[in-house]
């Protein structure tokens, strides 16, 4: 296996591609990998509609093994994931992973950025994101077992970490903004939250929560560690969180200032598959 780092805050793995290349089928395939399962997208990417969306549901915290396993079952049932796809990118949400600032990271200390808040075992493979304009490099474990498979299965393939996705979004969005803001985006049983000031990144990191409690006690903890006024900061959310469910409720009673990330997206056939679709950033940012 090659890894090389080709293009601004993406990281490649290159094995020959096994498919026909007169077969392929002008789709996008993106893979989602979490703590609470994994979710597969396919769409035409001239006009982002949607052909294939599956979203599956495992115990929390699966072990790569198990997560192998589900990705296996779910190619081999579903006719929508076995074609040639024109690109395939995969996404790992995890919390293992560090913010460091480009100009000093040393790739061959890679493993030891990540040490200081997570226990990694020696054999674990390191990857990097690095997103160039902004001086940022991400540093997280992949699960190598898929990637392998994936290499065997389809042949070329991209990946990243999910945070790579969501600060190259928001650091555009946000390159010309003066007043903070903070951007939640909301999975299973893990938020990602962003804080943005005067274009630049003042936090960037990943909590894992059970109940609305914790998830609030984190976002304010945030907020008083940076001196934000929650009751004028405004927040930004996305992901599997909605206006009636437990945790935007309480975040509401002590955040004010709220509306939903707006990106363009057009589901074409999965009417039933809307909402879910509707609330997966990250698998929208890769395509």
């Amino acid at each position: 296996m090659i890894l090389i780092q080709v293009e601004t805050g993406r990281s490649f793995m290159t094995l020959p591609r096994i498919n026909n290349i007169d077969n392929i089928s002008n789709k996008r395939l993106s893979v989602q990998f979490s703590l609470t399962g994994l979710s597969f997208l396919v769409t035409q990417p001239s006009t982002k509609e949607v052909s294939f969306f599956l979203e599956k549901k495992l115990e929390s915290n699966p072990s790569p093994e198990e997560l192998l396993e589900c990705l296996k079952k779910a190619i081999r049932e579903n006719e929508g994931l076995q074609e040639n796809f024109d690109e395939i990118i995969v996404i790992y949400a995890t919390n293992l992973y560090a913010l460091v600032p480009t100009s000093l990271f040393d790739e061959t200390k890679a493993s030891d950025y990540l040490k200081l808040n997570s226990k990694i075992l020696a054999n674990d493979f390191v990857a990097y994101d690095t997103l160039e304009n902004s001086d940022l490099t991400i540093v997280y474990i992949p699960y190598i077992n898929i990637n392998n498979y994936l290499f065997e299965r389809f042949g070329l393939f991209k990946y990243f970490h999910s945070t790579t996705l969501l600060l190259n979004h928001i650091l555009n969005i946000e390159k010309h903004a003066k007043k903070p803001k903070v951007y939640l985006n909301v999975m299973d049983n893990l938020f990602d939250i962003i804080v943005m000031k005067n274009g630049g990144l003042l936090l960037c990191n990943t909590y894992e929560y059970k109940t609305p409690e914790d998830f609030i006690y984190y976002i304010l903890f945030c907020l008083e560690q940076l001196k934000l006024n929650p009751d004028s900061i405004e927040f930004i959310i996305s992901g599997n969180i909605n206006q009636d469910d437990d945790l935007y409720s309480i975040l509401y009673t002590y955040i004010r200032n709220i509306s939903f990330i707006k990106h363009e997206f057009h589901p074409a056939i999965l009417s039933e598959d809307d909402e879910m679709i509707h609330h997966d950033l990250l698998l929208k940012l890769a395509q």
